[in-house]
């Protein structure tokens, strides 16, 4: 055996290129993307991001990898083309990102087999992406751009309690971790796409359903294992390593290190009450403020996203619609549900569900969709204008796009507990996260939908500038780091050139 598979370097890839799939939560078959509530994107351009290349290893290009060895060294099964599983595991949750061919996948079966894979990827000059979930919205866990070794750590997904506190492996998806802490009558705040993986969600901060109640995914984070570029391994929490735990809170994956584990503070699971409120279209005008100024005087425990819909599911036109969800007592959900029923929508349809059901319920089948996603963050409400373009680009959506438009997920309450710099994940004044999505079937209509939701995008920084949510990582922001962490873009660089002097994780965002 080598010297360097001696090594116990204990890194496990937290989705370096996991989206945080955007709140869809809606009556499952309303339509919406599955794959936009996915975890984390890791963040902006570290400051050296050029691939590590051993001295005296062969590079990734030469042919003379001696791929042998690293199947050897570890205990999980090295996966390369022409084997009877590569065609089954090089595919991402997204369809579009189906022709990448990785140099070989490394399904790790422990933290001493991502050791393992970084130190022969650092060795022999090999890129490597991390994929836990898969649903890096630019397709960087694919191993595909620049073909790499990919590290798949979906099999670290361990779960683990002591008392109240839950400790998953990255691995873990959100649908399971959801169904595992239910389990003990306990809940999490997240997403609602059930295959995104929870390192990921949780590294660019993680908003969903119950985001307002009990803040972020990462607000409940209490101490993660991180392994670091030099292969040392380090617990960081608000004792120890405070700037690492600093920034695993909101600032992204694949830039610090790598995690093992995540422990979470969990919260009792609560009963939600749940609406889903549907107006015609030509109201946007007057529901949008409404909508803004309801969240804005709205108890935390209240939840909401907006969705303005349009495609080839919806053949009268578009549709507006909002979902609702209420943590607090079920006899107070009509007296808070009152500014925004004063709107007069013309459907509604009500629930009363314990905390998985709900999740299951918004988060329907998880199957593969075909999407393409950008992102902003709203600071402030829309005003007529900004509401007459949204609604105008969303009314021209392409023909050849199953359903194109935009997601307005509420922003507010405990997210607002702490401040800008607190952690790395700096909206925390912001009002919504906002997602600009579209998908389609068969082949051919990656680009259009790429054009559609970026145009989404351009024709709205009027409204809300160029802040956007690192989970929805987007490779055409031109300066990603401001985008995605503002004020703390200084000090996250800081951080990662501390950790990652070298430079040896190379994602460009």
């Amino acid at each position: 055996m080598s010297p360097w598979s001696r090594r116990s370097v204990l890194a496990a890839a937290v989705t370096a290129g996991l989206s945080g799939c955007g709140s869809t939560e809606q009556p499952a078959g309303s339509g919406s993307p599955s794959g936009t509530t996915s975890p984390a994107t890791s963040p902006a351009t570290s400051p050296a991001t050029s691939p590590v290349t051993s001295p005296a290893g062969p590079s990734a290009s030469s042919g003379a990898i001696p791929w042998d060895q690293l199947a050897r060294a570890a205990s999980g099964d090295l996966v390369r083309p022409g084997s009877a599983a590569y065609d089954r595991l090089r595919r991402t949750p997204n369809p579009r990102y189906d022709a990448a061919r990785p140099l070989a996948l490394l399904e790790v079966a422990s933290a001493d087999d991502v050791a393992i894979g970084l130190r022969f990827a650092a060795e022999h000059g090999v890129p490597v992406a991390l994929r836990s979930g898969g649903h890096s919205y630019p397709g960087w866990s694919s191993g595909g751009s620049p073909r790499a070794l990919v590290i798949d750590c979906r099999g670290l997904s361990r779960v683990r309690w002591q008392g109240t506190s839950v400790t998953l492996g990255p691995g873990a998806m959100l649908g399971d971790a959801y169904a595992a802490v239910a389990g003990r009558g306990r809940a999490l705040p997240g997403g609602s796409c059930p295959t995104v993986g929870i390192g990921g969600l949780t590294l660019g901060g993680g908003v969903g359903v119950v985001t307002r109640a009990y803040g972020l995914t990462c607000d409940r984070l209490t101490s993660a294992e991180v392994v670091l570029p030099d292969g040392s391994t380090v617990t960081a929490s608000a004792d120890a390593e405070p700037d690492l735990f600093w920034a695993l809170r909101g600032g992204g994956g694949g830039h610090l290190g790598v995690t093992t584990s995540l422990t979470f503070a969990t919260v009792p699971a609560p009963t939600l009450s749940t609406t889903y409120l549907t107006w015609p279209a030509s109201a946007a005008a007057d529901v949008v403020p409404a909508w803004f100024d309801w969240l804005d005087h709205a108890p935390s425990e209240l939840w909401s996203t907006l969705k303005l819909l349009a495609g080839a599911i919806h053949p009268d036109g578009p549709s507006l619609g909002a979902t609702v969800t209420w943590v607090g007592a079920a006899d107070r959900f009509e007296a808070v549900l009152a500014p925004i029923l004063a709107t007069r929508p013309r459907g509604r349809t009500d629930h009363r569900r314990g905390f998985l059901d709900t999740m299951r319920a918004y988060g329907g089948s998880g199957a593969r969709e075909a999407f393409a996603a950008t992102s902003h963050i709203a600071d402030d409400a829309l005003d007529a204008s900004a509401v007459s373009t949204l609604s105008d680009r969303v009314a021209a959506t392409p023909s050849g796009l199953k359903e194109a438009g935009v997601s307005i997920d509420a922003l507010g309450g405990r997210v607002a507990d702490l401040g800008p710099g607190d952690t790395a994940f700096v909206h925390r004044r912001a009002r919504a996260t906002v997602q600009y999505t579209a998908t389609w079937d068969g082949t051919g209509q990656a680009g259009r939908a790429s054009t559609f939701v970026h145009g989404l995008r351009s024709a709205m920084i009027p409204a809300w500038g160029d802040h956007a949510y690192v989970n929805y990582a987007d490779p055409t922001l031109r300066s990603p780091g401001p985008a995605y962490f503002g004020d703390n873009w200084p000090r996250l660089r800081r951080v990662r050139a501390h950790y990652d002097p070298d430079g040896l994780f190379t994602q460009p965002q």
